[in-house]
C-alpha cells in the first residue's frame, strides 16, 4: 500500500524544523551566539555536540525523505545511537559529580524517545513506498 505525499511531506517538515532548531541552539552554546551558553547554566559539552551531529542529521534525512530515497531511516537509527552513548556519557559525567542542569536528563531522553519515533515513522514511509516486484514472465 502506498502511503499519501502528504505523510511523506508533514516528517520531511518536522525533522528539518527539529533540526534546524537543534542547529541553531547547539552552535549557539557551542561558539557562544546570542548569550544563549549562560543561559544554559552548566550544560555538557558531549550532550551539545551530540545534539550537533544529531541537527545534521535530521536536516539530510529530511532532504532524503523528500527525494524519496531509502536511506533516511539509517541516519535517524544513527541518530538514536548518538543520542544513547550521548546519554551514557552524561551519565557518567553525572555519576562523576560532574556539573550538569537537571533539565539535561529529560531534554535528552524527551530528543532520544522522539528520535526514535521519527525513525519509525520514516522506516514505515520508506517501506511503504517501494514498489512490489513484478514476477518475470519467461
Amino acid at each position: 500500500m502506498k502511503t499519501p505525499p502528504i505523510l511523506r511531506t508533514i516528517l520531511a517538515t518536522v525533522l528539518l524544523l527539529f533540526g534546524v532548531l537543534t542547529l541553531f541552539l547547539s552552535t549557539s552554546v557551542i561558539f557562544d551566539l546570542f548569550g544563549i551558553r549562560e543561559r544554559e547554566g552548566n550544560y555538557v559539552p558531549v550532550v551539545v555536540w551530540a545534539n550537533f551531529i544529531a541537527s545534521i542529521l535530521y536536516v539530510l534525512a529530511a532532504v532524503g525523505l523528500l527525494a524519496q530515497k531509502r536511506w533516511p531511516p539509517t541516519l535517524l537509527l544513527t541518530v538514536v545511537l548518538v543520542l544513547v552513548a550521548a546519554g551514557i556519557a552524561f551519565g557518567w559525567h553525572v555519576l562523576s559529580g560532574g556539573l550538569h542542569e537537571q533539565k539535561t536528563i529529560g531534554a535528552l531522553t524527551f530528543r532520544t524517545l522522539f528520535t526514535l519515533g521519527l525513525y519509525f515513522g520514516a522506516r514505515h514511509l520508506t517501506r511503504s513506498s517501494k514498489q512490489p516486484l513484478q514476477p518475470t514472465r519467461p
